[in-house]
């Protein structure tokens, strides 16, 4: 049973999802986990397989959302991301990360998508 941070989260993927649809991009997969971490959601943006990184926040108190991809975390979608390449066979495929940054506001969630949001991290 999901606690109630976990379902705003969902919820937050959910929403990221359908905006990343109507952008253009082809969900791929959606909370792809290994044991070495989980990515969000991967997609497909014109020829460019994206590993998005989803954070959603209800208030600004710890900062926008986007500042939670600390490299800390970027290190672990990177190594996510490798493995994803290397078991589905697409070593050299063009990829690139981008963030999802959703907060609460009071007319509705105020939404940016964050292309190219940082460069491959490992070690």
């Amino acid at each position: 049973m999901l606690n109630q941070r976990q379902r705003y989260g969902e919820a937050g993927e959910a929403l990221a999802a359908r905006l990343l649809r109507k952008k253009g991009y082809r969900i791929i997969e959606t909370n792809y986990r290994t044991q070495l971490g989980e990515i969000d959601i991967i997609a497909r943006d014109g020829g460019t397989l994206v590993f998005v990184e989803v954070k959603t926040r209800r208030t600004g108190r710890f900062g926008t959302p986007k500042w939670a991809v600390t490299p800390r975390k970027q290190r672990k979608i990177s190594m996510v991301a490798l493995y994803y390449l290397k078991t589905t066979g697409q070593s050299q495929a063009k990829a690139r990360f981008d963030v999802v940054s959703i907060r609460s506001a009071p007319l509705g969630p105020e939404v940016e998508i964050i292309r190219n949001a940082f460069d491959l991290l490992y070690g």
